[in-house]
C-alpha cells in the first residue's frame, strides 16, 4: 500500500499540532500559535483546495489516492 498525498496531509498536519503542544508546554507558551496556523491552513484548505504541503509532497513524488487507485 503507497501513501497517497492525503493521507501524508492527515499525518502531517496530526504531527504538528502534537509537536506544537509539546512545544507549548515545555518551551514558550508562543508556540500555540503553530497550532493555530495549521488549523486555520487546514480549514482554509477544505474551502479552497490550495494546501502549499500538498504541492510539496507532489514535487516529492506522492501521489494522490485517485492516482493510486487508477494505476497511474
Amino acid at each position: 500500500m503507497s501513501l497517497s498525498i492525503e493521507r501524508a496531509i492527515m499525518a502531517f498536519a496530526g504531527l504538528m499540532v502534537l509537536l506544537s503542544l509539546v512545544l507549548t508546554a515545555t518551551v514558550s507558551h508562543h508556540f500555540i500559535w503553530l497550532t493555530a496556523f495549521v488549523g486555520a491552513n487546514l480549514f482554509q484548505s477544505a474551502f479552497t483546495g490550495f494546501c502549499p504541503a500538498a504541492m510539496v509532497m507532489k514535487k516529492l513524488g506522492l501521489k494522490t489516492e485517485a492516482m493510486i487507485a487508477s494505476g497511474k
